[in-house]
């Protein structure tokens, strides 16, 4: 016998036989008879009525008529047995497939504050797997993903066997399921034309399943329209044939570093209870920097991610179009539109792309234009990894100081760093030391031992907050410090956020992400007045935004000639 329904032929009435075995086991029997009846409904509830939001979920959530089961059930009470099996079979098995996309439905809107996209969304699975890798090893996160695949086929396995034992027991009782479905479906057509609902969004008259089905067509639809307006986008490029003497001209001998600071979003400098101890850092490295004869000016992007997908807001950036999708991300890199790393490239400069968290091959990158490409491997980094994060910012930057910029006799250089210290689960968190005693890495050996346990911190959303802050604050500090060190009047400085930080940003939030221009040549700064940003490295309230695919174009207007 399996868990949902029997192989005996002579119990397709949904009358049981009676039992020649002793009454202890004939009861027993009975009772697992009506527990797993009891799970199958409970089960196929879920399938049918749950949100896929966690903040949805609610007792009240469940109390409502589901009208994909009156249908189903209605059909039961009339096919013959042969297509009745076949009828609960597949919509049992449709349903175990829409139960798993609620699951994944529920982690997006959780980390990203979106629903999982059915076409798209397949790159976060080896991103997924790059971040378990970091906490739990090799053989951990290849155990955690066969765990995942096992739990998808469990949940359509036993939705499928569910809904055949119940479609069964329906036909079984024909009368009183007849009666039930009727009545059931008057409450449900009355309770449709006035609106009842208990909770907000959820109401008595559920058609959720359908609806959930419906938006995941209906989203492939546009996915595979979006191939085509995308591809406008990219054709449409206002400096696709600008000579290279007129590119950049305005940063003539400048080092620029485009650094992107993981998951640093609005919510770390405003409107949560981190941001008074950051904009404290802010106020504060601003003077400093002042005192060290550097402006900045700040403003806020409208990232095209939320809580992960990091290539998605670089490659927005350096392209200046809204990539928000991985097919839209393969197809930038297999088109020539201008990168800001090309169009520095025209202009003279030598081009680097340092990538600290690549520990795989990444051909595909070349599209970016640089000449030079530092990764994991590359970098002689022999110090300790900080879960995900393979080495500090601070190690990331003095390798760049040390291996290009204090190079005699070099063109100006471009870089485009991406950080990673402020990388979930932020903890353990390096710390700065000596610039001086950074080396190859070893001296930071003994700071992850000293650091939080990420299992302790993930269990409190208190402590996942101030961890997720102090790591903010150490990137920060680490700029800073790098300016005061090294920074000369030919340093620019360019560091902004690629999302919202993932599970601590609150639903419903914008995806807004601060950017800072810090550079000592005054000349710099003037060129971007007109763009009315904050002056300092903390952006005011109402400092202006702009969709992130706008800052390329904008940025090479500025500084073209």
């Amino acid at each position: 016998m399996s868990l949902f329904t029997r192989t005996d032929d002579r119990e397709q009435s949904g009358v049981e036989e009676p039992d020649p075995a002793p009454p202890e086991r004939g009861r027993a029997r009975r009772v697992t008879a009506v527990v797993l009846t009891v799970l199958a409904c409970l089960l196929v509830l879920f399938a049918l009525v749950a949100p896929n939001n966690l903040v949805e979920l609610s007792p009240a959530a469940f109390v409502r008529i589901p009208v994909e089961a009156l249908v189903v059930t209605a059909l039961a009470l009339v096919l013959p047995p042969r297509w009745r099996r076949v009828l609960a079979g597949v919509v049992g098995a449709v349903l175990g497939v829409l139960t798993v996309l609620k699951l994944v439905d529920m982690g997006f809107n959780e980390v990203l504050s979106r629903p999982f996209d059915p076409i798209f969304d397949w790159s976060f699975v080896s991103a997924g797997l790059d971040f378990l890798r970091g906490e739990v090893g090799g053989a951990g996160a290849i155990a955690s993903a066969v765990g995942v695949v096992l739990l998808i086929l469990a949940v359509v396995v036993f939705t499928t066997l569910a809904a055949m034992r119940l479609t069964r027991l329906a036909a079984g009782r024909r009368t009183a399921s007849t009666r039930v479905v009727a009545v059931l479906g008057v409450v449900w057509i009355v309770a449709a034309v006035f609106g009842v609902q208990l909770a907000p969004g959820q109401p008595i008259a559920s058609r959720s399943a359908a609806a959930l089905a419906f938006d995941d067509i209906r989203q492939v639809g546009t996915d595979l329209h979006d191939k085509q307006d995308f591809a406008a986008q990219l054709a449409d490029d206002p400096f696709a044939n600008t000579p290279g003497d007129q590119l950049l001209q305005g940063l003539k001998g400048k080092d620029v570093l485009l650094t992107f600071v993981e998951s640093y979003g609005r919510f770390a400098i405003e409107g949560s209870d981190i941001a008074p101890a950051i904009d404290a850092q802010l106020d504060q490295e601003t003077k400093s920097l002042q005192t060290a004869g550097f402006a900045a000016k700040s403003g806020f992007l409208d990232s095209s991610t939320f809580g992960g997908g990091s290539w998605l807001a670089h490659s927005t950036v350096q392209s200046g179009t809204w990539v928000d999708n991985q097919q839209r991300y393969n197809d930038l890199l297999a088109s020539n539109r201008l990168s800001l790393t090309r169009a520095f490239g025209k202009a003279g400069w030598k081009t680097v792309q340092d990538v600290p968290a690549h520990t795989m091959p990444w051909p595909e990158g070349k599209y970016y234009g640089f000449q030079q490409y530092y990764d994991f491997h590359t970098v002689g980094y022999q110090g300790p990894g900080y879960a995900y994060a393979t080495m500090p910012d601070q190690y990331t930057l003095s390798f760049l100081q040390r291996t290009e910029l204090a190079a005699q006799n070099r063109k100006p250089v471009m870089a485009e760093v991406d950080f990673v210290s402020s990388h979930a689960p932020w903890s353990p968190r390096p710390s700065l030391v000596d610039w001086n005693k950074v080396g190859d890495g070893s001296i930071f050996d003994p700071q992850p031992a000293m650091g939080e346990d990420p299992e302790q911190v993930w269990k409190d959303p208190n402590q996942i907050r101030d961890a997720y802050g102090k790591a903010i604050q150490y990137t920060l500090s680490t700029l800073t410090s790098y300016l005061q060190t090294y920074g000369n009047d030919n340093t620019v400085l360019v560091f902004l956020g690629d999302h919202q930080p993932p599970v601590v940003t609150p639903a419903g939030v914008t995806h807004q992400v601060p950017i800072t221009i810090v550079a000592k040549d005054p000349a710099v700064l003037n060129r971007v007045s007109s763009w009315n940003w904050t002056d300092g490295m903390r952006p005011a309230t109402n400092a202006p935004v702009w969709r992130m695919d706008t800052f390329r174009d904008r940025f090479l207007t500025a500084f073209a000639k």
